[in-house]
């Protein structure tokens, strides 16, 4: 284990914060890949306030991205920050001895405490969302800031409990799809709507039809208070009792392992001609969704963006 994060065996470090009423602390411990994710869960199970796991090489030459999606195991990196939140420091000697234990050291994991300080916590998570440009005729805008220009599209979108608020390149490049391929009469489905987003943003663009459809109850009623939001009418529900189509345009931001399974579910729902997007897949699956929808569409990709692309293709 690395020594760079001070910490003792016994009462907290001299240097640790205090324990003032009200004040919340941060245990950090470095950990090797094998040992986070239980570690994690057995730090909740014994009273941690939240618990997370970050490249302990983050902000370094060293520092690398890692990706994970439904049905598949997410890789961590080599050396992890396992950072828990604490409601007093006197915690914290327990929960090392218990990283020692769980992760079957000979000596207690390298550890640090920090102080969390007292902060505004709704302001700040929103100065973290600003108005972001999809393109000059389209804005996301939060409900806490007036729009960058009137002239455009601006949809009105705050982070919630659904996937999808404009940030994430999958997301913004579905809706410069969209921008391109949105006509006056196109009926539109929005398969795996999370926030509703594209859905609404379709209905912004001036489709027909528009529909939007996900697994997640969560999500829909998410997705239907933002569309009331930026008065468009969308027609939501579950793949169970979704409208049979035909559509002129599928959109489907998921990730690629449902996406694989989905190919012939997806192309029964567009009219010959019709057109498909698909997002949520990283760059280096390309190949492998556009050989999956071949049998389907004449595919091609659209655009990449930070790693992931976004494919497109007309049923055959």
């Amino acid at each position: 284990m690395s020594a760079d994060l001070p910490g003792t065996s016994g009462l907290p470090d001299p240097g640790a914060p205090p324990d003032t009423p009200g004040l919340l602390v941060s245990l950090v411990l470095r950990v090797s890949a094998e040992h986070a994710d239980a570690l994690s869960d057995a730090l909740l199970e014994a009273g941690a306030l939240s618990v997370s796991v970050e490249d302990a090489a983050a902000g370094t030459e060293a520092e690398r991205p890692v990706f994970g999606e439904p049905g598949a195991s997410a890789p961590l990196w080599d050396e992890n920050l396992v950072r828990v939140l604490l409601a007093q420091a006197e915690d914290a000697p327990a929960l090392v001895a218990l990283a020692r234990e769980v992760c079957e050291l000979e000596a207690d994991p390298a550890w640090s405490l920090e102080t969390v300080p007292d902060t505004d916590w709704v302001r700040q998570t929103q100065s973290q969302f600003d108005p972001i440009m999809i393109d000059p005729r389209m804005w996301i805008v939060p409900s806490w800031h007036e729009p960058a220009d009137t002239g455009a599209i601006n949809i009105r979108l705050d982070p919630g409990l659904a996937f999808g608020t404009g940030s994430h390149p999958t997301t913004q490049l579905c809706l410069r799809w969209l921008i391109e391929n949105v006509q006056a009469h196109s009926r539109v489905m929005d398969y795996g709507c999370g926030s509703g987003i594209l859905a609404i943003a379709a209905s912004r663009l001036g489709a027909a039809r528009v529909t939007g459809i996900d697994i997640d109850p969560a999500a829909i009623e998410a997705a239907a208070d933002n569309a009331e939001r930026n008065a468009v009418q969308v027609t939501w529900g579950t793949a169970e009792n979704a409208p049979a189509g035909p559509f002129d345009i599928v959109v489907a931001n998921i990730l690629a392992n449902p996406l694989r399974l989905l190919a012939p579910a997806l192309a029964g729902l567009l009219e010959p001609g019709g057109r498909i997007a698909l997002a949520g897949i990283l760059a280096t699956q390309r190949d492998e969704l556009m050989a999956v929808y071949a049998d389907h569409f004449t595919m091609h990709a659209f655009a990449e963006q930070d790693g992931w692309v976004c494919l497109e293709g007309t049923r055959t």
